[in-house]
């Protein structure tokens, strides 16, 4: 990495000027979450659960975790790249998607030609299950 190396700096981060988008994000077919709704919610479980723990742990500590994911970067560099996602707290604490964030990655996709019509959020987006996981984990 240019940075590590001396050889250059961040001047902005376009995460942290962008907003919250939600560059990760998970879909299925209405049918599917009808007939598979235990199925649904154990992923959304398990997606809560995750980022429960990235919230909880040191950018070191996910380094560890996540470090045979990346065989050829140093645990040092990934722990840097990640504590520059806490400090700029690029990642979402909840699976909800809010609205302003969907809109958000709407226009991101309008604009670089991927979307040619924006969708409705309160026909597209459903939270019940996340809310569900989050309900779940406090009792």
């Amino acid at each position: 990495m240019t940075q590590n190396a001396g050889k250059g700096y961040v001047v902005a981060s376009v995460g942290e000027a962008a907003g919250e988008i939600p560059y990760t994000a998970y879909f299925a077919k209405k049918s599917y979450i009808e007939q598979n709704g235990d199925t649904v919610q154990a992923f959304t479980d398990a997606i809560y659960k995750g980022q429960v723990w990235v919230k909880e742990h040191s950018a070191k500590e996910i380094a560890e975790v996540i470090k045979g994911f990346f065989p050829d970067t140093d645990v040092e560099l990934l722990a840097n790249v990640i504590q520059s996602y806490i400090d700029i707290d690029a990642w979402n604490d909840t699976p909800v998607l809010k609205q302003e964030s969907f809109e958000r990655l709407q226009t991101v996709m309008e604009e670089a030609g991927e979307l040619k019509q924006k969708a409705p959020y309160e026909k597209i987006v459903n939270n019940d299950f996340a809310r569900k996981s989050i309900e779940n984990s406090i009792k």
